[in-house]
């Protein structure tokens, strides 16, 4: 009864008795016998011993319960298991994230504002949770009592309620859900940046809300959702788009509405002279910048390897360790390009710009890290440190006040990055990342594409742009118009963290 052979054989399998009067919570250890396993089991024991255990194997596959069934249970669930704890940490390392942004703005700002920057950094974490459970993982991920949803919005799963699959039930997606919230507080932590030091608290939180519950999770319905009009991941769909990670979801959704915050609410005091020129106003902590970028690079291993939602089996593995090294490559060279860009232009090595240009290679890598080549991730990184050199000389000509370059590395660059997809895609990744959603396999325009594939990148560019500027350009106009948008004169020259915040941030006594 329940004779268990512990040999140093290959992989052994768990099985529940058969019907045969045991216990049924009594399990057997045994190996899957063939003729010639059977005599290598009686050499290593005795005939009676082998024969046994493998007359167990076969009562087993007389009652229904076979061998290769159990074994691929219990595949399934050491690749379930295993891929769920791959995309929790990844989840972990986006939300690092936020500490990274926090650094970044801290140092970014002036010293009288870091209080006010740093609660904001704290709050869209906490505001962002409340309106993407509320809300945004419906609008985005929602299905109907049917099991359908529409290509532009979710519908269902409100506060969790309904799971986003066909029958309904109790929800149970958790992992996805986290993983998606630590995107959406990234998305909306870009806006706060562009609209530093001057810009009320109360106007703050009601972007902040509105961005996570409704504008951003639109898009990624659009983009990452099987029903989107735009998504790559349902039925064939030949306006598919590749936006691996987010350069466009998520960079340009908080970069556009950042630049459409920094407009409309207007520039820093003492931002621009009479004659327009503009006067520097560096941040208070280069350090802190420096630190935050690198929390930031580290974070994005969450963020564009973790975009594969799994880790287990050859071709997963495969693709995730290429999009590490892509992400590197292309965030290296985006912060080389600017060291020397910087002083070749004005002489001077520059800490501040080379970090901006190594967070503008990573969202220049992001959307497009899975299909492209090493040297074309070079090729990005090089490009985004030059559009935000180029976005940041055209934003200060327009007179508009961005003290991070928000929209400089996350909207321009994510544009950047999605049409930049669109030519340098190879046909070999995007058919192992993607297979052919458009009915064939799509690939980028300089390696031999049709130009479908661009032709659906520059789409998303255009329609991300026009549906953010439109919601949230509305919102805060609005909010200028009823007088909440801006902090008073007096306020912003106190600073905000005196005015609004009980005091300093740096409460250093004279000794």
């Amino acid at each position: 009864e329940g004779v268990t052979a512990y040999l140093d054989f290959s992989t052994r399998v768990d099985f529940p008795h058969a019907d045969t009067g045991l216990s049924s919570s009594r399990t057997m250890s045994i190996e899957i016998c063939s003729d010639a396993f059977e005599a290598s089991l009686a050499t290593a024991t005795d005939a009676a011993t082998a024969a046994h255990i493998c007359a167990v194997t076969l009562l087993l596959n007389t009652t229904g319960t076979t061998a290769q069934d159990a074994l691929d249970a219990q595949v399934t669930e050491l690749t379930t298991g295993l891929d769920t704890a791959y995309m929790l940490l990844s989840a972990f390392l986006v939300f690092l994230m936020q500490a990274g942004f926090a650094m970044l703005c801290a140092g970014s700002v002036r010293s009288k504002n870091v209080k006010n920057i740093l609660i904001k950094n704290v709050l869209d974490a906490c505001v962002g949770c409340m309106a993407f459970y509320f809300f945004g993982w419906g609008v985005a991920y929602g299905v109907d009592a049917d099991g359908k949803g529409n290509d532009f919005i979710g519908a269902g799963s409100f506060f969790l309620a309904d799971n986003t699959t066909a029958g309904g039930g109790a929800f149970t997606d958790w992992k996805g859900f986290i993983f998606q919230w630590a995107f959406a507080a990234a998305a909306a932590t870009i806006t706060s940046g562009a609209m530093a030091e001057r810009t009320q608290f109360a106007a703050y939180l009601g972007y902040s809300f509105l961005l996570t519950a409704f504008v951003y999770p639109v898009v990624v319905h659009w983009v990452w959702d099987g029903n989107g009009w735009l998504s790559a991941w349902g039925e064939t769909n030949k306006q598919a788009v590749i936006d691996f990670a987010g350069s466009g979801v998520v960079h340009m959704t908080g970069g556009v509405a950042g630049l459409m915050g920094a407009m409309i609410v207007g520039p820093r005091t003492g931002r621009f002279g009479a004659d327009g020129k503009p006067n520097p106003m560096p941040g208070h902590n280069a350090a802190l910048v420096v630190l935050g970028t690198f929390i930031l690079w580290v974070g994005w291993y969450g963020f564009n390897p973790g975009s594969q939602l799994a880790i287990a089996g050859v071709t997963n593995a495969e693709v995730t360790s290429r999009v590490a090294v892509i992400t590197t490559l292309a965030a290296a060279a985006g912060g080389v390009t600017a060291m020397i860009l910087h002083y070749a232009l004005y002489g001077v090595w520059d800490l501040i710009a080379v970090c901006n240009g190594v967070l503008g290679g990573l969202v220049s890598i992001t959307a497009g890290c899975p299909v492209i080549e090493p040297y074309a991730a070079v090729l990005a990184g090089i490009g985004g440190a030059v559009v935000v050199w180029a976005t940041g000389k055209l934003l200060l000509k327009l007179k508009i006040d961005d003290p991070l370059e928000a929209f400089a590395v996350h909207g321009a660059c994510g544009a950047f990055a999605v049409i930049f997809v669109g030519l340098f895609a190879t046909e070999e990744y995007v058919l192992q990342a993607y297979g052919t959603p458009w009915g064939k396999v799509e690939y980028g325009l300089f390696l031999g594409g049709s130009g479908a594939l661009l032709g659906n990148q520059i789409l998303e560019v255009v329609v991300i742009t026009l549906w953010v500027s439109v919601t949230l350009g509305g919102f805060f106009f609005a909010m200028k118009q009823a007088g909440l948008l801006r902090s008073s004169a007096e306020e912003e020259a106190l600073g905000l963290d005196e005015s609004k915040h009980g005091g300093s941030a740096y409460n250093m006594e004279k000794l």
